[in-house]
């Protein structure tokens, strides 16, 4: 189960750790590391995000292709608007480096370092 939520993290897999807390949770509270892994949902989305990032080749990226990324990975109950809650989140957190443009609905990340290493908040 812990390797499980590694390689989740590492790899963005949201859906995939969540499944994964949810279906091991007595054991995760019994091991006390239950509030750690929620710390991990964060971090797996800002992986997710900054591949999406990389992909895209911009650093200016439509909210909306975060949101196609949620949904194809199963959390089909996220919208527009709660995509675009989620990265103003990491922002004001400093798992992202920029801003959201209302506007043209994109999210308009720093050209350097855009993702801070996560040695710098953890």
């Amino acid at each position: 189960a812990v390797v499980s939520t590694q390689s989740t993290g590492k790899c963005g897999n949201i859906k995939l750790l969540n499944d994964t807390i949810e279906k091991n949770a007595a054991f995760f509270i019994r091991a006390g590391i239950y509030l750690i892994l929620e710390k991990l949902k964060v971090i797996t989305l800002r992986n997710l995000f900054k591949k999406i990032y990389l992909i895209s080749g911009s650093h200016q990226i439509d909210v909306a292709r975060f949101q196609i990324a949620l949904n194809w990975l199963g959390l089909e109950d996220v919208d527009s608007d709660e995509a675009e809650c989620i990265l103003a989140n990491m922002i004001n957190d400093g798992y992202i480096k920029g801003y959201i443009s209302e506007q043209h609905k994109k999210i308009v990340v720093s050209k350097v370092s855009a993702f801070p290493k996560l040695s710098s908040f953890l």
